[in-house]
């Protein structure tokens, strides 16, 4: 059976002790019932693996002795996913567990022309991508932005030489299917979803025109977050 798994935002590693913060004792003590010499693992969220017994069950500051640790390699080709904010939130927080859960190194959330505003809770976007990545034993949490507008999102990306760079859009022009895009040799790839009512033409083009290439991800019209997923998934496994 897998030991418990919890995350750490950092720790000493000239340290043979670590006590964890109040949230993650109180569902080590209270919650799962954990005792002293009890055995649990640990992320930064940065790669490293830390295998603890548990030497203080206190629901307030719990102490852990470490015990082993590994450095995980994160995964050799990097997929990055910009997608618009959707109107209902709960939508937006499934895409960013199921992708994480997938493997995406980042997540930029965007502001398109299309795209309904809504209040963009951090913490709790935060704390979703790290259970998610708890969840599926992964040792590196993936880069979660603050929203970012369409247009900086473009500029910032132009400037990644070697990347390979895609715009999935639901405009009748020409478009690649991902079997005609040599994913396998880019070492990091980006993929832009747009909003509920797609991407605008202007906006289309502005990508087109610093070398991003359009794609289909099928012939039936999705969810901006079951795009987000699709596109994850096609990239990741590609």
């Amino acid at each position: 059976m897998a030991l418990p798994f919890f995350y750490i935002d950092s720790y000493d590693s000239t340290s043979a002790t670590f006590t964890l913060n109040e949230e993650t004792s109180k569902h080590i003590v209270q919650v799962l019932r954990m005792k002293e010499i009890e055995q649990l693992n640990l992320t930064d969220g940065k790669g490293s693996l830390l295998t603890a017994v548990i030497t203080s069950a206190h629901k307030k500051n719990c102490v852990v002795q470490i015990q082993a640790v590994s450095n995980q390699p994160q995964a050799a080709r990097k997929i990055s996913i910009a997608i618009s904010l959707v109107k209902n939130s709960s939508r937006f927080e499934w895409f960013l567990e199921k992708a994480t859960e997938i493997g995406v190194a980042e997540i930029i959330p965007l502001i398109c022309s299309r795209t309904e505003r809504q209040h963009f809770r951090y913490d709790r976007m935060k704390g979703i991508v790290v259970s998610a990545m708890l969840q599926s034993q992964q040792t590196w949490l993936p880069v979660l932005h603050e929203p970012m507008k369409f247009e900086e999102c473009i500029r910032q990306t132009s400037s990644s030489d070697g990347s390979l760079k895609l715009i999935a859009h639901c405009e009748e022009t020409q478009k690649n299917s991902f079997s005609n895009v040599q994913i396998e040799q880019f070492e990091h790839s980006i993929i832009l979803i747009g909003p509920e009512g797609d991407f605008t033409e202007q906006e289309i083009e502005m990508a087109l025109n610093n070398q991003f290439t359009a794609v289909t991800l099928g012939e039936t019209r999705l969810r901006t977050e079951t795009a987000g997923v699709v596109g994850a998934a096609l990239l990741c496994i590609s």
